[in-house]
């Protein structure tokens, strides 16, 4: 008994750190908790709300993941565990566990609805969260959250007009509801329209005049509408909210390499990668610099490290961060590591004719002249106005000596282009090449009829 009453003790201190902010102790009391009584799912729900309060997710899904053993078709805790692994990123487990508690449940739960669309859009399952956003409109009241989810799901879609309308709907609903104007803001950026994303921007800092991230969206904004002072304002008013925010002092740099001031970029790129040795884009801009500046040696050293990293883990590189690597190592002439970088983007993003032509570049530069035309007839096939990987499919065939295939497509790409210098130049080497075969078989002609 005395057992028992210590438990509760432990569980009512636990409740009064909790309520005071105290993650660290209300923890401490209910693992003492349910160490005397390990059996109280309730106590375990609590552990798990306490973890996640203070930013512990993964520890708050192992105490619902216990709470769910010893009471499998409590749909209260399932939908925690669910939104727990969104916020933890474990979408496929976060799907997996809205799913159970909306089966559970007596009752539709339009909560757990709108964080599934929230999960499947971050799997990509775009056609599966459209249906659960439907779903979630047919049950009573109004749900901003869902509206705002979706748009998430239509602007990766690329149809900003509809993620406006979304985000828009959302906003009238709640106005409250977090960074409502600022996603409207960049969705509004997307289709074209910076004045009045940079409004909308605005009011959202008037609300929260202390939001960094959207204070970091309107500096990015403010770069693409090239007021770049107003931009460096904004980059330097995170630094005084966060002096180590590594992101607003990589925008800094790359405002110092857009304005030519090398040695500012340099020393912030460097700051960037003491901050996070693995921050997207900050090695690539060092070796950008270096580049520049002809020192070919550094920024080899530098892409190299990167080119590693992708090796490491290629998930956590986005399509336009192995784009971006591929061309910097083909400009340093790292062609074997481009033609990695380039497949495996390829591979991603088997309809990109750009990613393709690259592809052929990388490997016609290393000496693999059957690889490098196959893949730049690929470009070719996905985009037959791609003039890049014409001329270079023209180029190829004729170092080839395959000179009826490099004649058609030279002469498919003056067709697109009669004025591209590189297909004239083409057109001048081809003639060349013919007058010399012409002359060659006038001397053979010449030589065979000469008298013995």
């Amino acid at each position: 008994m005395n057992d028992w009453f210590e438990a509760e003790r432990h569980v009512e201190r636990a409740h009064e750190f909790y309520e005071a902010g105290r993650w660290d102790e209300a923890e401490s009391e209910l693992l003492e908790a349910l160490a005397i009584n390990p059996n109280r799912p309730e106590w375990y729900f609590n552990l798990a709300l306490t973890q996640e309060a203070a930013g512990k997710f993964d520890g708050a899904i192992d105490s619902l993941t216990r709470a769910n053993e010893l009471s499998p078709d409590d749909a209260q805790v399932l939908l925690l565990l669910g939104t727990t692994a969104v916020r933890a990123g474990r979408h496929e487990d976060a799907v997996k566990w809205l799913t159970r508690a909306e089966a559970c449940a007596a009752e539709p739960i339009a909560d757990s609805i709108v964080w599934r669309i929230d999960a499947l859009t971050s799997l990509g399952r775009h056609d599966e969260a459209e249906t659960a956003f439907y779903e979630v409109l047919q049950l009573p009241g109004q749900h901003a959250a869902a509206y705002a989810n979706i748009a998430e799901s239509l602007i990766e879609r690329g149809q900003y007009d509809r993620a406006v309308y979304c985000l828009r709907e959302a906003a009238s609903i709640d106005p409250d509801l977090p960074r409502v104007h600022a996603r409207l803001a960049d969705a509004m950026a997307r289709t074209g329209r910076h004045e009045r994303a940079r409004q909308l921007y605005l009011r959202e800092l008037r609300d929260h005049p202390g939001d960094v991230d959207t204070l970091l969206d309107l500096g990015c904004l403010l770069v693409e509408m090239n007021r770049l002072s107003e931009a460096g304002e904004k980059f330097r008013r995170v630094l005084e909210l966060e002096s180590d925010n590594a992101d607003a002092h990589f925008y800094l740099g790359d405002l110092s390499l857009r304005q030519h001031r090398l040695k500012e970029a340099e020393a912030a790129f460097q700051l960037v990668l003491r901050l996070e040795p693995r921050y997207p884009e900050a090695r690539r801009r060092l070796a950008e610099l270096h580049i520049r500046r002809g020192e070919v040696v550094a920024a080899r050293r530098l892409l190299r490290k990167e080119f590693a990293e992708v090796r490491h883990d290629g998930l956590a590189f986005t399509d336009d961060d192995l784009g971006d690597l591929a061309e910097l190592l083909l400009d340093v002439r790292l062609y074997r590591d481009a033609a990695r970088a380039l497949r495996l983007l390829t591979e991603r993003r088997n309809g990109d004719s750009e990613a393709h032509h690259l592809l052929s570049l990388a490997l016609l530069e290393q000496g693999d002249r059957p690889g490098g035309i196959a893949a730049c007839r690929v470009a070719i096939r996905l985009n037959p106005r791609n003039i890049r990987a014409i001329h270079n499919m023209t180029l190829a065939l004729m170092r080839d000596r395959q000179w009826d295939r490099a004649r058609t497509f030279l002469n498919q790409g003056l067709e697109l282009d009669p004025e591209d210098h590189g297909l004239k130049r083409l057109r001048v080497w081809m003639r060349l090449r013919s007058f010399v075969g012409l002359v060659e078989r006038l001397i053979g002609r010449a030589g065979t009829a000469a008298p013995s």
